[in-house]
């Protein structure tokens, strides 16, 4: 995500380079480019020229310290200023209630019922509730259904009223089941409508207000660039929603919805979606945003996802088999899945500082790994637990079987062989223990 808009801001920043210091007109030619590349990623034409006008101001009679070069210090500055823009602050969800009522609200086709699940999802494995979807979508064909799919996916389970077409009466009775059966969290999913829609705009603010909800979020697809931001006014000004969930920021978006959103409806971004996945998921943290649009990565967040995947008893088992020399190719296709399940690939490069810019016209496949498991699943057990009887006539027999060659074989087994070197290096007195290693990652959450 964000690609695009990276490309052009990095060019704008290298105007400044061999500079030795910021001047008015070096600042100028800079922001230019700079309120160009917004201009480009769809960001409203005032906001982006407020923007460069809160820049230029932060950046002239600022001194350049000798550790940082005018190209650097014009980064910081708008950096800082793109966190304020889309934010500052991170936003969390509110769950006072009991049960806490979470409404959603957003145009046809925005992924409203999908992120419902997700969200419901995360409130269940992250934050440790018990919640409730509810269809409250009367209208669209097989919306219902699809709900009840996504619930059953997650292990959720979905409120639903098939025969009522009152969307107020199924969400007041789907709070009363809750209240019942201990669920702590109504996730109430509504049909998408058109902000000119005078009749649908009625119909959900009928449900808020008879339902009171602690959060109402309006779902968005950051795709529709400034069109998401003039939607989310029109519903603003009818619903006066808590927060903004923009999804699909793992497309080819231009950005402007999330940089432009809040600076429009003074409402902040919560959540993103990342993925089609039910995990991807992730809370919207403004400033780990801006570090991603310019180009710095996100350990953080990379560190986050890892430790979400993190076993300490796995850990410890997979040490003892490093210690011992027994670390196989089973154990390597367990490290494959647990780095899957962190999220799409192209996502996860783009948190390595550098590595996103580094890999720009890299296609990386969410498949990157299926043929590194095709060879892996075409071994027989002992040649999984012991790598060094694959002699010749066994390698033959794993390329067909995997459909790859010899010199695909070869070269997995020779990486492999360099990935036990190290790993075994790391369980040295020299080096740092693995344990240690990953401990010291949990604490940086």
């Amino acid at each position: 995500m964000f690609d695009n808009l990276s490309d052009k801001l990095d060019k704008a920043f290298h105007i400044l380079k061999g500079h030795g210091k910021i001047t008015e007109v070096n600042v100028a030619d800079t922001l230019k480019e700079v309120r160009r590349a917004l201009l480009d990623a769809d960001v409203n034409f005032k906001i982006a020229k407020d923007f460069t006008t809160r820049v230029k101001e932060k950046a002239i009679g600022e001194d350049v310290l000798t550790t940082l070069q005018p190209g650097q210090l014009m980064v910081k500055i708008v950096k800082d200023e793109l966190t304020e823009l889309m934010g500052g602050d991170v936003a969390g969800v509110n769950l006072s209630g009991n049960p806490s009522v979470i409404l959603m609200s957003g145009l046809q086709g925005s992924g409203k019922t999908t992120f419902s699940g997700k969200l419901a999802n995360f409130l269940q494995t992250k934050k440790n509730k018990k919640p409730l979807l509810v269809a409250c979508d009367i209208y669209r064909p097989a919306a219902i259904n699809q709900l009840h799919v996504v619930g059953e996916q997650i292990g959720v389970e979905v409120y639903s009223e098939p025969e009522n077409k009152n969307p107020v009466e199924i969400a007041l009775n789907a709070i009363k089941h809750a209240k019942a059966n201990g669920f702590n969290v109504v996730i109430v999913d509504t049909a998408g409508r058109l902000a000119v829609d005078e009749e649908m705009m009625t119909e959900i603010a009928n449900v808020h207000k008879a339902i009171q909800p602690q959060e109402t979020l309006f779902v968005v697809d950051s795709m529709t660039g400034q069109d998401a931001v003039n939607t989310a006014k029109a519903f603003n000004d009818r619903l006066n929603f808590d927060g903004v969930i923009l999804t699909k920021l793992d497309g080819d978006t231009r950005g402007g919805a999330a940089i432009s959103i809040k600076s429009v409806v003074d409402k902040p971004i919560k959540f993103i979606g990342t993925g089609e996945k039910m995990e991807a998921i992730d809370v919207f943290y403004p400033s780990r945003m801006a570090d991603r649009i310019l180009g710095m990565g996100d350990v953080v967040s990379l560190v986050e996802r890892a430790q979400e995947q993190y076993d300490e008893e796995e850990a410890r088992k997979l040490q003892k088999k490093i210690a011992k020399n027994e670390f196989g190719f089973d154990d390597f296709l367990t490290q494959i899945q647990q780095v899957k399940k962190m999220g799409n690939m192209k996502d996860l490069v783009g948190m390595i500082p550098g590595a996103g810019k580094a890999l720009k016209d890299v296609e990386i496949e969410d498949d990157a790994f299926k043929h590194i498991e095709a060879i892996i699943h075409s071994m027989t057990p002992d040649e999984r637990k012991k790598p060094a009887i694959l002699d010749a006539k066994r390698k033959a027999r794993v390329a067909k079987g995997s459909g790859t060659n010899i010199q695909q074989v070869n070269q997995l087994l020779k990486q492999f062989d360099q990935m036990s070197k190290m790993m075994k290096m790391m369980q040295g007195a020299g080096g740092k223990n693995l344990m240690r290693m990953m401990g010291g990652m949990k604490g940086m959450r």
